[in-house]
């Protein structure tokens, strides 16, 4: 096992003590928290420097494409994130392999709308596929969601899969009717650029397309402008 003189954390980790997770709609069997993940070899936390060797990166790539992204950097960008201070990427260790076994970002907008308020965004939930059954996919983005309301956002957001729609339903976020698209476009993929507009009238494949999800803070259904 590597032995770390010194860490570095993404964020303030007492930050995810203070969570109420009886403040989410989510329905955890047996209770479960941020502070106690279910196995005392479990733990929930902020992302430190030196993730890289402890297979972060490998883990984002069961995700979407990650690249060879080198030591430095990792380094570089973590530095990146952790001075503009609106990046909250959470994770969940294996402490008996020293492994990060899922992960999720907060990603904080600061807007001049609603008094100059600060919105969330959910990005990048993956957990290691060998950890079914232990709750952790409910687990990591409960906990983000519940920052998100710890840090005074006014509205947390997410774009998901079709076949996601109802696991983040029973999380408490909820699509707005006539507000549920997902438009891109992609800049990585070649001279031309490539528009993809989705929505719950699309065509193709159920499953496939992506629909805007949209939770309020504190976990209420009513949609805010």
């Amino acid at each position: 096992m590597v032995q770390y003189s010194e860490e570095t954390y993404l964020y303030d980790p007492s930050l995810l003590i203070k969570l109420d997770f009886h403040r989410s709609p989510a329905k955890f069997k047996p209770f479960i928290s941020a502070a106690n993940p279910g196995e005392p070899w479990m733990k929930v936390r902020p992302l430190k420097d030196t993730d890289y060797d402890r297979g972060f990166l490998q883990l984002l790539s069961q995700l979407t494409h990650v690249g060879n992204v080198s030591r430095t950097q990792f380094l570089t960008r973590f530095s990146q994130m952790k001075a503009s201070g609106d990046y909250f990427v959470t994770v969940i260790e294996d402490t008996r392999k020293n492994e990060i076994i899922g992960a999720a970002s907060l990603v904080i907008e600061r807007k001049f709308i609603h008094n100059c308020a600060v919105r969330g965004r959910l990005e990048d939930v993956v957990v290691n596929d060998t950890y079914r059954g232990k709750q952790l996919g409910k687990l990591i983005v409960v906990t983000v969601s519940l920052l998100a309301e710890e840090l005074g956002c006014y509205k947390m957001s997410l774009d998901c899969k079709d076949k996601l729609i109802k696991f983040y339903e029973s999380l408490g976020y909820v699509l707005i009717p006539g507000n549920s698209n997902s438009m891109t476009i992609r800049y990585d993929e070649g001279p031309t650029l490539k528009r993809n507009a989705t929505s719950s009238g699309s065509s193709g494949t159920v499953g496939d397309s992506c629909q805007t999800v949209v939770v309020i803070l504190p976990f209420k259904s009513t949609f805010i402008k």
